[in-house]
C-alpha cells in the first residue's frame, strides 16, 4: 500500500471510529508499527490529524484539558441539565445508599431526592453535602484535598474513604462521553476518586446532555460500557448502545 492511501485510509478510520491506537493500525492495514506510527507523525505535522500517546484521534474530537468553574458550567444547558437532573433523582429507591459525585448536573438532583430518611447519601461535592443537610437527608462528606474550581473533594484520603463503601447506586458528571474513550475528564485526581466510587456502586449512571458527546478530556475514568448514560438526545452514533437512556 502507497504512502498516500495508507494516509487516506488513516483518516478514513478516524472518520468512522474517532480514534485508533499504533496496534489496531498495523492490524487493519497490515503494515509494521514504526511505519503506523511514521504516518501519524507526518499526519500531525500536516494537521490532519491529533497525534495522542499511543495513537491518534480525529481533530473533531479533539482532547480538552480545560476544566470551566463551577459558575461557567451552572450556566449552560440549564434546561437540559434539570430534565436529566429529575430523572435521575427518580431512580432512588427506599433504603438505597447513594454516591453523588460532584457537578452541576449531579447538583440539580438534589432539588428532586426523595422524602425518605431511609436513604443515605455519600458525597464529595461540598455545596452537594450543604444542600443536602439544609433538605434534611443523611448525608456524609467524603475527606480530602478540595479542588477550588470544582469544589469537589479529591486526592488519596478520598479514594481511601470511598474503597470503604458499597454503594446501591452513583450518580456521576462527565467532561465527555466518547465511544472510543469512555467518560473523561480533565484532572487526574478528580478522575481517580470517580473511578473509584464508580467500582464502588452497584449500578452507576453518567449524567451527561447531548453537548459532553465526542467531547474528550485527558483523563477516562470509566469504560462507555461501564455505566448507563442518562441524556436528553442521543447523537446518531450512539444508538447502538444498550446503556443509554434517553430522558
Amino acid at each position: 500500500m502507497l504512502t498516500e492511501q495508507r494516509h487516506n485510509a488513516i483518516l478514513q478510520i478516524l472518520r468512522d471510529k474517532g480514534s485508533v491506537t499504533v496496534a489496531e493500525l498495523k492490524d487493519l492495514l497490515n503494515i509494521s508499527e514504526s511505519t503506523a506510527r511514521r504516518d501519524i507523525t507526518q499526519l500531525a505535522r500536516m494537521g490532519k490529524l491529533e497525534k495522542v500517546f499511543g495513537g491518534a484521534i480525529s481533530l473533531e474530537s479533539s482532547i480538552s484539558t480545560n476544566e470551566p468553574t463551577v459558575r461557567q458550567k451552572s450556566e449552560l444547558n440549564k434546561e437540559q441539565k434539570r430534565w436529566i437532573s429529575a430523572y435521575a433523582a427518580s431512580l432512588i429507591r427506599p433504603s438505597d445508599f447513594i454516591y453523588i459525585d460532584a457537578g452541576t448536573t449531579t447538583e440539580g438532583m438534589i432539588d428532586f431526592l426523595p422524602d425518605d430518611n431511609s436513604i443515605r447519601y455519600v458525597t464529595n461535592g461540598v455545596a452537594h453535602a450543604q444542600k443536602m443537610m439544609a433538605a434534611g437527608k443523611r448525608v456524609i462528606l467524603v475527606g480530602g484535598e478540595l479542588k477550588s474550581s470544582t469544589e469537589a473533594v479529591v486526592g488519596t484520603d478520598a479514594v481511601l474513604m470511598l474503597q470503604k463503601y458499597h454503594f446501591t447506586r452513583g450518580f456521576f458528571g462527565s467532561n465527555g462521553v466518547s465511544l472510543e474513550e469512555g467518560f473523561t475528564t480533565p484532572d487526574p485526581g478528580e478522575a481517580l476518586v470517580k473511578q473509584t466510587a464508580i467500582q464502588q456502586c452497584r449500578q452507576a449512571y453518567v449524567l451527561a446532555d447531548a453537548t459532553k458527546f465526542d467531547v474528550v478530556s485527558s483523563v477516562t475514568f470509566c469504560p462507555i460500557e461501564k455505566a448507563q448514560i442518562l441524556t436528553e438526545r442521543i447523537p446518531e452514533r450512539y444508538n447502538q448502545l444498550d446503556n443509554i437512556i434517553r430522558v
